[in-house]
């Protein structure tokens, strides 16, 4: 449900990791808005059953660094891949924005 989220979290936070709880801080925090609110008991457990679930596979996603601080592995493949994704969608974005900062000049219609 929050996957995205959390890889973003850990691609941000880099080779030194993050944890449990400040990770989902941040998912709380990137979820909730003034229509739709997740309760911060919510997140934190699913943030913790995919971090958990997602170190303990073949090849693993996440890896944990020490007692409840986790990080991206780097030596996944998949990783690899989410990581030039998130370049990517960054690229994309900064490039929407400089777009929308350009000043229309043109002339209207009905002036």
């Amino acid at each position: 449900m929050y996957e995205r989220q959390i890889l973003a979290i850990l691609n941000d936070a880099g080779d030194k990791g993050l944890k449990v709880a400040k990770i989902a801080r941040h998912v709380y925090n990137d979820c909730n808005s003034l229509f739709e609110t997740h309760s911060f008991e919510e997140i934190h457990q699913a943030v913790l059953a995919f971090l958990m679930k997602n170190t303990k596979t073949e090849e693993p996603l996440v890896e944990k660094v020490k007692w409840g601080v986790y990080r991206l592995n780097k030596q996944s493949k998949k990783v690899g891949q989410l990581i030039m994704q998130f370049e990517s969608d960054n690229q994309t974005a900064q490039q929407e924005e400089d777009h929308s900062n350009t000043v229309d000049l043109t002339l209207g219609l009905f002036d």
